[in-house]
């Protein structure tokens, strides 16, 4: 068995956002089709919940779209209100794709990454990221 190691989802995969209303629109897009079978499995509406929960995020929907090896996530109650009444710097919530990124962390191996990740070092070093 290959060695695994606990890492950010941006790792293997990168994001984009969008927004109707108080509803944020994230989706992860992954690099290879073994990293798309990781967060196929493992990219759950309560872990997506649970990471926007502080901010007021009530409901998650998640969308597989496998001929694009990503999964869209339909995050309600997330955007403070919305565009036109929230207060927030991020009114259009285009930093919780970053933020997604950084915080949901899965189990990954090697052939998940693509050949030019910088955590390629770590499975030599056999330490997780922190």
């Amino acid at each position: 068995m290959s060695e695994v190691l606990e890492l950010p989802v941006h790792s293997i995969a990168h994001s984009r956002a969008g927004d109707k209303g108080n509803v944020s629109n994230v989706s992860l897009i992954t690099y290879n089709k073994n990293g798309w079978e990781n967060i196929k499995v493992n990219a759950t509406e309560s872990k997506v919940l649970e990471i926007f929960k502080h901010l007021g995020a009530t409901n998650v929907t998640r969308y597989e779209l496998p001929n694009l090896m990503a999964l869209n996530f339909v995050i309600e109650n997330a955007l403070g209100g919305g565009v036109n009444s929230s207060l927030r710097l991020d009114r259009h919530g285009k930093t919780l794709s970053s933020y997604l990124l950084y915080h949901l962390k899965l189990k990954v191996s090697l052939d998940m990454l693509p050949d030019n990740s910088p955590y390629r070092v770590q499975f030599k070093r056999g330490s997780n990221y922190d």
